[in-house]
């Protein structure tokens, strides 16, 4: 089953962790330390596929997340494997109506975050007795959010849980007795070889006034490929991103204090290619799906070690390589640094990185209207005369859906096909702003 899964998510081999976890999840509880990017979401989703019994009606499975983007991570990649089993996921901000329909005809897994699975466990919106299996995904994160006296009252509603897989990315000193692990099989791959990061560091040496141009030139030689940029509070990104767009500089931010929709937009954008460059706070730095980012600029700098670490964590993934610019005043060294990296010379004349060749097609239905992704590639194929190498990554939402189109041809595309109908039903497609 496990081999099968992997064929369709188009992995040849797992690594070393992702082999161990499911080993130990075999017999019995399991605490698993791996850093960002390592694969965790694999090494305890795959051993689910032999816990699942088609026979029972309800919901089989818990996963609790620190964060809505992480749920909709861990739903996406379960779907993905193709196992045949029902996945909703459930957090502050998504329509309780949509969760309650889903419900209807309950899940095998439910994937969400603590506050809104208590709040439906308090409801009684689904049988809370035929859970079995409980995760507790980035645990040490949720700790770190205050979730802990809603994670203890929603395991304290499961009455039949027999196994239980913790996952963090720091070590941790001692797991809270709520938890209910008992006698855990414990996986530390957080200082293994193998799961080391090929990662550069670099610095920029430039003054505080300065910081702002020295971001704007850093960019304008690097920002061909994914780029994170990092500030420490909300305010901060919206600052630097008026600024750099009033340098005629294209990207996106994503930060907490921003609507649900947008921040999902952002990140889909990013991912499809749309934007090279992502302006950030920390909640960035974990739980994330975004693959292959090149670099990551900490434009100002991180207030620990462990924030450090998991801001570089999301580049150098799963083999990969990739560069981490801090920028520091002169004679500047935080002391999780053991020396001053290598210094990043920047140009003196300075270039505005051409758009990405992507952009990116807005359609106002989604999963809950019975579209799907073949629907959009035979839309944008035949009536948007379109080559598949034209279209790029199609994600799918519950109301909505979103193509990456090559910019060239996308408001030809969009023109073409906005008089279509997808299922029978006319529906608004434009170019997504």
């Amino acid at each position: 089953m496990i081999k099968q899964a992997l064929q369709k998510i188009n992995i040849n081999a797992l690594n070393p962790m992702q082999e161990a976890a499911i080993a130990a999840a075999k017999k019995g509880d399991v605490i698993l330390l791996s850093p960002t990017g390592s694969g965790k979401t694999l090494g305890f989703l795959l051993p689910l596929l032999g816990l699942l019994d088609a026979n029972i009606p309800t919901v089989q499975v818990m996963i609790l997340v620190p964060s809505r983007e992480l749920a909709l991570q861990i739903e996406q990649v379960f779907r993905s494997l193709g196992s045949g089993f029902k996945v909703n996921c459930f957090y502050g901000g998504h329509p309780l109506k949509i969760e309650l329909n889903s419900l209807s005809q309950p899940p095998a897994v439910i994937v969400g975050t603590p506050g809104r699975i208590a709040h439906h466990i308090r409801r009684e919106t689904f049988d809370t007795s035929t859970v079995t299996t409980l995760i507790l995904d980035e645990f040490d994160k949720a700790l770190e959010f205050g979730f802990q006296v809603d994670m203890s009252y929603i395991i304290k509603q499961l009455p039949n849980i027999k196994k239980r897989i913790l996952t963090s990315a720091t070590q941790m000193d001692e797991i809270p007795s709520f938890t209910g692990i008992n006698r855990p099989t414990k996986l530390d791959y957080l200082t293994n070889a193998e799961s080391t990061p090929d990662l550069k560091q670099k610095v920029v040496i430039c003054e505080p006034a300065d910081r702002l141009d020295a971001l704007f030139a850093l960019i304008c030689k690097i920002s061909d490929k994914p780029t994170l940029v990092f500030c420490n509070h909300r305010e901060a990104v919206d600052r630097v991103s008026d600024l750099l767009y009033d340098m005629g500089l294209p990207h996106d931010i994503f930060h907490g204090g921003m609507e649900q929709d947008d921040r999902e937009r952002a990140l889909l954008k990013f991912r499809n290619g749309s934007h090279h460059i992502l302006i950030t706070t920390d909640l960035a730095s974990r739980g994330l799906d975004i693959p292959e980012i090149e670099h990551i600029v900490h434009y100002q700098l991180p207030h620990n070690e462990e924030a450090f670490i998991h801001r570089n964590g999301r580049t150098a993934r799963m083999h990969a390589t990739g560069t981490s610019y801090l920028l520091l005043a002169s004679g500047e060294k935080p002391d999780y640094l053991s020396e001053i990296p290598e210094e990043e010379v920047l140009p003196k004349k300075t270039t505005i990185p051409a758009l990405s060749p992507w952009s990116t097609v807005y359609i106002a239905a989604g999963k809950k209207d019975k579209i799907n992704k073949v629907d959009i590639v035979g839309l944008l194929l035949k009536k948007g005369e379109l080559a598949k190498e034209d279209l790029g990554l199609i994600e799918v939402l519950d109301y909505s859906s979103y193509a990456a189109v090559k910019r060239n041809l996308i408001e030809r595309t969009v023109a073409l096909v906005k008089n279509e109908k997808i299922k029978g039903r006319k529906i608004k497609i434009e170019v997504s702003r």
